[in-house]
């Protein structure tokens, strides 16, 4: 799946942000990915008035993800309220590699990025996998 159309990603997501609940910070955030089925699922934001429990749109995205069949995400995107593209935040990268395809696109401010770029040397479920190792076994 190489032909990817940045263009109608970034629609989805600026359509989801208009959808964004955002009543404390004002900040209203699309997000949209193609999933490896070719599928195009979307998230917003959804802020809380105990900041610390709000939903970022990857979070929102990701839920998408699984409500709709589950896969791989292949490309992803994020705007702002403006319709710019900005960049997931942390732990949001690390949201998105837990659900990525090997080499998944991103949509960054610098241009297209792999989320091994824009999260180097991830920890993820092969890490906790050879975690769990059987006593006596060695990996």
């Amino acid at each position: 799946m190489t032909d990817i159309d940045w263009d109608e990603l970034r629609s989805v997501a600026t359509e989801a942000m208009t959808k964004a609940y955002a009543p404390y910070s004002r900040y209203r955030v699309g997000a949209a990915a193609l999933v490896d089925d070719g599928r195009i699922i979307a998230g917003c934001n959804v802020e809380n008035a105990s900041y610390g429990v709000g939903l970022c749109a990857e979070c929102a995205l990701v839920g998408d993800l699984h409500m709709s069949g589950g896969g791989r995400l292949v490309a992803f995107v994020c705007v702002n309220g403006e319709g710019q593209t900005i960049m997931p935040c942390g732990r949001c990268r690390q949201l998105l590699f837990e659900h990525a395809t090997a080499g998944m696109l991103l949509e960054t401010v610098s241009g297209i990025r792999t989320i091994d770029e824009v999260l180097p040397d991830a920890f993820g479920p092969r890490d906790l996998r050879q975690a769990q190792v059987p006593a006596g076994e060695v990996r």
